[in-house]
């Protein structure tokens, strides 16, 4: 009872001060210093262009839930109503994003989705694979400066994971100085030289 008295009486001192507890993000490897591990996490930091390990991990935590959970609905009976609900919730969810083909729509092929089925459909690897940026690194710097939108929402966040749907309305954003807006600041002030030193040689040649 004192237990859980003081529990009840911390989260109520926690809720008063403004502090929020949130769930976890992320979970560290049990073992640090894998070879293997470490070899695998570096190569897909390269490929996908990802900030640090934690980005790698992320992705890793959300599918261990994924799959535990169709581990989970995988022990009860097909006729279940807790499994068929659940399930096709999982499933659809899948499709929906693209990480799930619709002709592998069961339960035993979630099992068998990798890290790198997720890492495919960030934001920032389809902004590389549809041509508007020249490198992956590129791609990130194009997103987080606020060049590219879905639809007409600008995303600033490389690891928003694009739905099938909105995947072809990918763009450069009307406001961006790659698309229809103004120049950048460095352009502008550039032009502005070109333009006095042109000023100042017509004035010589005079």
């Amino acid at each position: 009872y004192f237990t859980l008295h003081t529990s009840r009486k911390q989260w109520y001192q926690r809720r008063v001060r403004g502090h929020i507890v949130y769930s976890k993000t992320y979970t560290t490897p049990r073992r640090p210093f894998e070879k293997e591990r470490l070899d695998n996490e570096l190569k897909l930091i390269g490929e996908f262009g990802l900030r640090n390990k934690r980005e790698v991990w992320r992705v890793k935590y959300t599918l261990a839930k994924i799959r535990k959970a169709a581990r989970e609905l995988l022990t009860l009976e097909d006729k279940d109503p807790r499994r068929l609900f659940e399930g096709n919730a999982i499933l659809r969810r899948l499709v929906r994003i693209g990480v799930l083909d619709e002709s592998r729509m069961k339960l035993d092929y979630v099992l068998g989705l990798k890290t790198e089925d997720f890492l495919e459909r960030r934001l920032q690897t389809q902004v590389f694979k549809l041509g508007l940026a020249k490198s992956i690194h590129h791609a990130r710097v194009l997103i987080r400066q606020k060049h590219i939108r879905v639809r007409k929402q600008v995303v600033n966040i490389p690891s928003f994971i694009v739905r099938l749907d909105a995947q072809k309305h990918i763009d450069i954003a009307i406001n961006s100085a790659y698309g229809s807006g103004r120049e950048g600041r460095v352009k502008r002030k550039r032009m502005k030289a070109g333009a006095g030193g042109a000023g100042d040689n017509d004035e010589d040649e005079d």
